[in-house]
C-alpha cells in the first residue's frame, strides 16, 4: 500500500505506531563471538546485524610499506533477510558501495597510525533487513570495534531520515521522518547520517533517492538529532557491557 503524506499529518502517527521523531527499538550486545578480536550484535527495527573485527594484523602477501592500518568491509547478506530472497554476493553494486562507504568513515575515525603496515577486517553478517540497513551496519561495526579494543576518536553513530513528500510533490510542507523502516523506504526519499564526537561531525552522508533542496535541510537536521539519540543508546550498551565484566571479575 502507498504511503500518503496525508496520513502522518492527520493521525500524527506512522503506520507501525511511531511519532515522526521517534526512533524505532534498539538493542545490541557486545562480545558475540568468541574466535574473534572484537564483535556485536545489533538490532535497529527487525533490521539485525553481527559484525566481527579481526586485527590488526600484519597484511598477507607481503609487507605493507604504509604507515597506518588499512580498514577492510566484507558484507554478507543472508538470502532469507528481506522479502524479496534476493541473494546478493559480494559484486554486488550497492553492497560494494556499503563496504566502501563503512571502510572510509572509520579509516578517519579510528586510530589507524597506531597500527602501520597492518589490516583491520570488519565482517558484517546481515540476518534481517527492514530499513536503515547502512545505519545498522555502521552502530554495529561501532561496537565491536570497542569490543576488539582498537582506538578511535569517538562513536560512530547513524540512522536513516526522510520526508513525506516526494521530489515530484510541489507542495510547500513536508515532514521529515526520523529511522525509516523498510516499507516507508520503498515509498519516500530518505538519507543516512552517521555523525562522530559531542559537535555533530558528520563522518557519512548517503543518499539514494532525490528530494527537492528546500526539505534537505530539515531532513539532515532530524537526522543529527537522531544520531545523537543513538548514541546514547550505544553508549549504554557499551557501559552495561562494562559493567557486566567488571562484576564477573570482581565476584
Amino acid at each position: 500500500m502507498p504511503l500518503d503524506s496525508s496520513i502522518y499529518a492527520l493521525s500524527a502517527l506512522r503506520l507501525d505506531g511511531r511519532r515522526w521523531n521517534e526512533l524505532r527499538r534498539i538493542q545490541g550486545s557486545i562480545s558475540t563471538q568468541a574466535s574473534a578480536d572484537g564483535s556485536a550484535y545489533f538490532e535497529m527495527g527487525n533490521t539485525k546485524i553481527i559484525c566481527t573485527v579481526n586485527g590488526p594484523q600484519e597484511k598477507r602477501g607481503g609487507r605493507d610499506q604504509s604507515n597506518e592500518a588499512k580498514v577492510e568491509v566484507e558484507i554478507g547478506i543472508a538470502g532469507f533477510s528481506g522479502v524479496d530472497r534476493k541473494r546478493h554476493t559480494r559484486n554486488d553494486k550497492r553492497v560494494q558501495e556499503m563496504q566502501l562507504t563503512i571502510a572510509a568513515a572509520f579509516q578517519h575515525t579510528l586510530f589507524t597510525h597506531l597500527y602501520p603496515h597492518s589490516t583491520i577486517t570488519l565482517t558484517l553478517h546481515v540476518l534481517s533487513q527492514d530499513g536503515a540497513l547502512l545505519a545498522a551496519c555502521l552502530n554495529a561495526a561501532t561496537l565491536a570495534l570497542i569490543d576488539a579494543g582498537i582506538p578511535m576518536s569517538d562513536y560512530i553513530a547513524a540512522c536513516t531520515t526522510g520526508s513525506t513528500a516526494s521530489y515530484a510533490d510541489k507542495e510547500d510542507e513536508a515532514d521529515p521522518l526520523l529511522d525509516l523502516n523498510g516499507l516507508e523506504e520503498q515509498e519516500l526519499p530518505f538519507l543516512t547520517v552517521g555523525c562522530s564526537g559531542g559537535e555533530d561531525k558528520v563522518s557519512v552522508l548517503v543518499m539514494e533517492t532525490k528530494v527537492q533542496m528546500a526539505r534537505l535541510e530539515g531532513m539532515v537536521s532530524v537526522g543529527l538529532d537522531g544520531c545523537r539519540q543513538v548514541r546514547g543508546i550505544l553508549d549504554g550498551i557499551v557501559r552495561a557491557h562494562g559493567k557486566k565484566v567488571l562484576e564477573s571479575k570482581v565476584g
